[in-house]
This record gives C-alpha cells, sequence and structure tokens, in this order.
C-alpha cells in the first residue's frame, strides 16, 4: 500500500514594506490616541505600502525569500492567498510566478480573507497528493491599507500590509514539518460581518453607483470578536485532536493576529500559557492572509519557534470563514 504523499515545509520568507505608522502618527488625523489603540488591538506600530506598490509586488519579495530560504529555487505550482489582488482579473498568482521566473506553472489565487494562508496549505497539499507537482509555493500577501477608509478609527488602527511564504513539497505524513490534520469552515450567512461591500458584480449589475464609504473595507467588531473566539478555539481544539494532541500540550500555539485580546481568549480557552503563544501583532499589526506565515517566519528567525515544537495554527476571517492545523516544526533556514 502506497503512502499517502504529504506537503512538508521546506522553507520559508516573508516581507513587509519599510514604511512604518505609529499610533501617534494615527492619532494626528482620528479621534484616538496611542493608549486607547494599544489597549483594544495590542498594537504599536504597523507597516504600510508606499504609493504605487502592490501586492504582488510584496508576495514575490517574500517567495524570493522562501525559495532561498529551501535552498532551491524550483516550484511546480504558486498559490497566492490575498484579499488585494492587483487588478480583480486577472488573477495575480500567475503575474508572481512570472516575476519569480518560474516558467509557465500552474498558479492560482485563494480568497478567504483572514484564513488565506489557511485555505491555502488545503490547495497546496491537494496539488501535493493528487500528483500535480511536488513543490509548491504558499504565498500570503496583503495590501489591506488599500482598501481601508483612513477615516474609520475601527479599522484604520488595525490593518497593516505584508506578505509571508512558505515552500512545501512532498514528503511522508510522519516527518517534521508534514501538514497535519486541516480543519476548515465557513459561514455565509454573516458575510455582512467582514466586508468591502462595493465593486463586485452585486453592485455593478444593480445600475447604481455606490456611496463611497461602501469603497472600504468595513468589520462589526463586537460580533466578529465574539464569532472569531468562538470558531478558532472550536477548530484549534478539533486540529489538535486530530493530530492526537492536547491543545493545552502543544509547544507554540500561533493564531491569526487579528487583534490581541482574541489571542488572549482564545489560548485562554484552550489552556494554552501565554509563554508559548507566538505573537508579533504590537509591532507589525493584522496583516490579513499574511499574518501566519509572516508570524512563522519571524518567530523561527529570532528563536522563538525552533525544530521540534509542536505547533497549533488557526485563523479567522471574512467569509465567514475559520480554520486550524497542526505540524512538527522542521530544520528549516532563515533567511
Amino acid at each position: 500500500m502506497s503512502t499517502r504523499r504529504a506537503a512538508v515545509v521546506c522553507g520559508i520568507g516573508s516581507y513587509v514594506p519599510p514604511d512604518v505608522v505609529t499610533n501617534e502618527d494615527l492619532a494626528r488625523s482620528l479621534d484616538t490616541s496611542d493608549d486607547w489603540i494599544r489597549s483594544r488591538t495590542g498594537i504599536a506600530r504597523r507597516r504600510v505600502v508606499a504609493p504605487g506598490t502592490a501586492t504582488s509586488d510584496l508576495a514575490v519579495e517574500a517567495g524570493l525569500r522562501a525559495l532561498k530560504s529551501a535552498g532551491d529555487g524550483r516550484a511546480g505550482a504558486v498559490v497566492l492567498a490575498t484579499t488585494t489582488p492587483d487588478q480583480p482579473c486577472p488573477a495575480t498568482a500567475p503575474q508572481v510566478a512570472a516575476r519569480l521566473g518560474l516558467g509557465e506553472v500552474p498558479a492560482f489565487d485563494v480568497a478567504a480573507v483572514c484564513s488565506g494562508f489557511l485555505y491555502g496549505l488545503a490547495s497546496a497539499a491537494g496539488l501535493i497528493a493528487a500528483g500535480v507537482t511536488d513543490r509548491v509555493l504558499l504565498i500570503a500577501a496583503d495590501a489591506f491599507t488599500t482598501i481601508i477608509n483612513p477615516k474609520d478609527r475601527t479599522t484604520a488602527v488595525i490593518f497593516a500590509d505584508g506578505a509571508g511564504a512558505v515552500l512545501l513539497r512532498a514528503g511522508s505524513p510522519r516527518e517534521p514539518g508534514a501538514v497535519g490534520p486541516l480543519v476548515l469552515g465557513s459561514d455565509g450567512g454573516l458575510s455582512h460581518l467582514i466586508e468591502v461591500p462595493a465593486g463586485g458584480s452585486r453592485q455593478r449589475s444593480s445600475g447604481r453607483e455606490p456611496a463611497p464609504e461602501d469603497r472600504f473595507f468595513r468589520m462589526v467588531g463586537r460580533d466578529t470578536y465574539r464569532h472569531a473566539v468562538e470558531r478558532m478555539t472550536v477548530t484549534s481544539t478539533e486540529a489538535a485532536e486530530r493530530a492526537g494532541w492536547r491543545p493545552c500540550d502543544v509547544d507554540r500555539f500561533a493564531a491569526h493576529q487579528a487583534n490581541a485580546r482574541i489571542l488572549e481568549a482564545v489560548s485562554e480557552r484552550l489552556g494554552i500559557p501565554g509563554e508559548r503563544r507566538l505573537s508579533n501583532i504590537a509591532t507589525v499589526g493584522n496583516t490579513g492572509a499574511a499574518s501566519l506565515p509572516l508570524l512563522l517566519a519571524e518567530s523561527a528567525a529570532d528563536g522563538r519557534l525552533t525544530a521540534g515544537h509542536r505547533l497549533l495554527l488557526t485563523a479567522f476571517g471574512g467569509g465567514l470563514s475559520w480554520g486550524a492545523t497542526t505540524l512538527v516544526w522542521p530544520e528549516v533556514q532563515t533567511t
């Protein structure tokens, strides 16, 4: 009997744009303060794209670093998780693949908002399991500030820009780095909680010009908080159990960096001590789909995440969408 081909992490990279926006910077144009932002989000500063910089630019930089980390510039497919494609059509992934010099490989976008990296993992693992290729470059990138209303205090203080990437190769389900059981879910009945109302076929076919604010991302904060905590707790528990673990026994917990209060609530419900919780929200903010791989790359580079650590990952985003998975962190070169 043949062994199932698993997707195994063999390279990782990340990139954030150089421009920094602090809480004090935002307080000059919004009715807010450093104390208010820190107490409600845990964020002190965030990175933002410069004028003219697009999601593909961030994705290419992170992709290059992941390929370098693996020591081999080869990938047989590219999956890009993003909510902010360079344009509605075509997908951004083929452009990224071309700029990376990967040739005419299959390449496509995944749209699952802040859960995009985990949905991308499922897509990449499927490509490997089906034998389409033995190496997939999965990139999660968002220029989220391009869809944020700078006058909306509830979102402008939270979201930021960045990219993270992993190179996945075919391997054994039992080896370090193998992506474990994936638990995914969605609830489109609550799509109004996180949305950009204008710009799609529904608004365009109505024949009506959208209100200016409908062109921007918006979020119902209180309800989103409740669903995020519940969904990430439940899916994390299920993913850990499928891997034969208890959540409280994991060595490192990496959750989508949405909000410090959400992260604390989920880890407490799972019984995971604070010292095992990976976080970088204070310095990069909420980078959408890029959040998880960016966090993993930073944690691997600074030693918070090392080979052998049992890692539990979870995310929640628009759709509504959510997910979780596990893996044992492999020996991987950081760049």
